[in-house]
């Protein structure tokens, strides 16, 4: 069966960085745009970046260009999540997510197919 398993997720203080990584497994990783989404405390769901099968095109949430970046190594059947400068608003746990349709970087939940069950990122201030 289809897996997506998140690590890389912890506890760092304002201004530090973490790295996020997403494994997938039982899916031709080639075929599928990814996705990374975030859900704090109360709050929904929402989209942080979306990378295409081949890693040429990638989208953002507005309010992280700059901070976060995303890739991929088809290689690995691995997407990362790079994020820089945290501050305590990125507090959330932080999910990956395979989109079927390989060319998008689609920043809807509802477009994907295949979820991880998701990383804890803290952020102390």
């Amino acid at each position: 069966q289809v897996q997506l398993v998140e690590s890389g997720g912890g506890l760092v203080q304002a201004g530090g960085s973490l790295r996020l990584s997403c494994a997938a497994s039982g899916l031709t990783f080639e075929a599928y745009a990814m996705g990374w989404f975030r859900q704090a405390p109360g709050k929904e769901r929402e989209f942080v970046a979306a990378v295409n099968w081949s890693g040429s095109s990638t989208r953002y949430a507005d309010s992280l260009k700059g901070r976060f970046t995303i890739s991929r190594d088809n290689a690995k059947n691995t997407v990362y999540l790079q994020m820089n400068n945290l501050n305590p608003e990125d507090t959330a746990v932080y999910y990956c997510a395979a989109d079927g349709l390989s060319y998008h970087t689609s920043p809807i939940s509802t477009n994907y197919a295949y979820w991880g069950q998701g990383t804890q990122v803290t952020v102390s201030s």
